[in-house]
């Protein structure tokens, strides 16, 4: 998630959608004030060799920590977190305030929802071996597939309103990033990383690997998604 004060925007992650691509590259143009937050270790070592700017200002200041929080800093040393990776719209908007949250431009990436699924798929069991890997029937009921939800649709929604100026399509990310890139004045255009590629060995296309079971088990569970953007099968 970035929040850029130098550029006035806000963007929210949502999950298996190349989020974090497309953080790395949005943070080579984010200012000292700018609010960026981290990405796993592997995928920071990418956006310092992409000259992206680190993460910053995402965690609450310890004057600001709560009894709790302090307990979690001294038993866990967990520091407690203002901003994190996927925080959804509704809390973005109650920590920074009305005024910015209404005024910045806010913007998102949505995702075929049976290829979303099926990546999810892939991402989740990458350490396991293809005979312990769990049917798709069975991942469909797992909180795994529930987390797409939650770092989608209802991510970037208040109360099952679209809360975001563009949501653009995975499958039109570049053409649709460089529009968002022309109407905040970003100097360049963003250069994608390849960040969490090379996991999924199976590279059909989701129509070939899901059964009709699936794919309408699929689309009742991301009927939102799919009547927002009119995706198709």
């Amino acid at each position: 998630m970035i929040i850029s004060h130098k550029y006035g925007f806000i963007f929210l992650k949502t999950s298996k959608t190349a989020g974090t691509s497309v953080e790395i590259a949005l943070s080579r143009f984010c200012g000292p004030d700018d609010i960026i937050t981290p990405v796993s270790a592997d995928d920071e070592l990418k956006r310092q060799a992409a000259g992206g700017v680190a993460p910053q200002n995402y965690l609450v200041s310890p004057l600001r920590y709560t009894p709790f929080e302090w307990w979690k800093k001294l038993t866990r040393g967990k520091p407690a977190l203002r901003f994190y990776n996927h925080i959804p719209a509704r809390k973005v908007k109650r920590r920074i305030g009305s005024d910015i949250w209404d005024r910045y431009y806010k913007f998102c990436i949505e995702r075929n929802p049976w290829d979303r699924v099926i990546s999810q798929y892939y991402w989740r069991q990458r350490n396991l071996g293809a005979d312990q890997m769990p049917s798709i029937v069975e991942f469909l009921d797992s909180d795994d597939t529930r987390s797409l939800k939650r770092k989608g649709f209802q991510l970037y929604t208040l109360k099952g309103q679209v809360a975001v100026d563009k949501i653009c399509r995975y499958e039109s990310l570049e053409e649709d990033l460089e529009e968002v890139r022309q109407h905040l004045g970003l100097p360049e255009p963003l250069e994608l990383p390849s960040a969490k590629s090379g996991i999924r060995k199976d590279k059909r296309h989701y129509s070939e690997v899901l059964s009709e079971t699936e794919k309408d088990r699929i689309a009742e569970l991301f009927k939102d998604e799919i009547e927002l953007m009119g995706y198709k099968f």
